[in-house]
């Protein structure tokens, strides 16, 4: 007989301390990789790309990026777990844990807190890469809500709390058994991550109820979300109804079973948690689909970075000098920007174009990123082979 298990229990000790490393993840959960594999490089497009897989997931084909900001109905979509339908109209956000003030927001209460905020956010999957999906999951729009650090202040925090972790409304149920004992039953095992206090405090984590304009869809974790600029995607929780401030580090599956890179180093396991988005830029404009006539070729694409902004685009025409692209939009550390260079091809034939971003923290990207067992932050350089006529 199986023991039904509490949501407080998975807050104070999460999937891991659970032994819960045989949970059951979705099809779409990373592979392992083994040592010494590496994914191809990224030649473009493949031709059996769809940018809608499957229900509740969307990549952005980024060859049609023809804006600064991506249309809503573009936007990457990805969960582990299904898809909730929450009413905006009775929604309600809990604030528990070390408050001197917890207490639940409906929307309109959320939305009355001053001052809003407006920020455009470049917005990746830790797992976006050039074999899996194109590079197709990452998007960059305009959200609007208030900033993680009004509400959290207006609770009241205890200066002994040491993390603040954030439930969505998508779930798993799971039997496990751990500890030598029966089968536990989780009914509703929620997806959660957590920031630091100190993180949480920073003027750039917001709570999110608009995108581009517009309220949030479904698909973008509608009616409410969190927005953590610079961090790799799976920190932004969807459909976010409770915020917990805690005294302990939080050990929910998501934050300490996975989104951790794991390298082998000098015969020793080395690990860092998936927190930063990595340097990195895309080629757009042309793509490999589109023979391109002898004469001069304007190479367009975008850059991003989540440890600062991005300071140098570099471009490389086959076996050419790298030459470096001009910045064309307003640059940010949260938002990506876009680049262009103009060149000039010659001769008809087959002509390899790459790029490379640096940011000003000092990373460039690599070549070919070094290899981590769940394929994390694979930012290795883009290679588009053209066909010139």
């Amino acid at each position: 007989m199986s023991t039904p298990i509490s949501r407080r229990q998975i807050m104070k000790g999460g999937f891991a301390s659970l032994g819960l490393a045989s949970l059951s993840l979705p099809t779409w959960e990373l592979p392992a990789l083994a040592q010494g594999e590496t994914e191809v490089p990224f030649v473009d497009f493949p031709a059996t790309f769809n940018p809608n897989p499957g229900p509740g997931r969307r990549f952005f084909d980024t060859r049609k990026i023809d804006n600064f900001i991506t249309p809503a109905d573009q936007y990457y979509t990805f969960q582990h777990f299904s898809q909730p339908m929450l009413e905006a109209a009775t929604f309600k956000l809990k604030v528990a844990g070390m408050f001197s003030k917890p207490r639940d927001f409906s929307l309109a209460e959320l939305q009355a807190l001053k001052p809003a905020l407006e920020q455009v956010v470049a917005y990746e999957c830790g797992g976006n890469s050039p074999a899996r999906n194109a590079q197709g999951m990452v998007s960059n729009g305009r959200w609007k809500g208030v900033g993680l650090a009004t509400l959290l202040k207006a609770c009241g925090m205890s200066s002994e709390a040491k993390e603040v972790a954030f439930y969505g409304a998508d779930f798993t149920a799971e039997d496990v058994t751990h500890g030598g004992g029966g089968p536990t039953h989780i009914d509703k095992a929620y997806f959660a991550r957590s920031l630091s206090v100190e993180h949480a405090m920073k003027p750039e984590p917001m709570l999110a109820w608009e995108l581009n304009g517009a309220p949030l869809t479904v698909n973008q974790g509608s009616p409410l979300r969190l927005i953590v600029p610079g961090w790799y995607a799976v920190t932004s929780i969807k459909w976010l109804t409770e915020i917990a401030l805690i005294e302990e580090p939080f050990r929910g599956f998501f934050q300490a079973d996975r989104y951790w890179y794991e390298w082998n180093r000098d015969g020793r396991v080395v690990s860092e948690p998936v927190r930063l988005q990595r340097v990195r830029a895309l080629v757009t404009e042309p793509s490999f689909d589109q023979p391109v006539p002898r004469g001069d070729l304007t190479i367009r694409g975008v850059a991003w970075s989540g440890a600062a902004g991005i300071t140098l685009v570099e471009v490389r025409v086959g076996e050419g000098d790298w030459q470096a692209a001009r910045i064309v939009s307003e640059l940010s550390r949260g938002a990506w920007c876009r680049w262009e260079l103009i060149t000039h091809l010659d001769q008809p034939g087959l002509i390899t174009i790459r790029a490379r971003a640096t940011d000003l923290a000092g990373d460039t990207q690599p070549n070919r990123a070094e290899w981590n067992r769940l394929g994390y932050g694979n930012n290795s350089i883009q290679t588009v082979p053209i066909q010139v006529v």
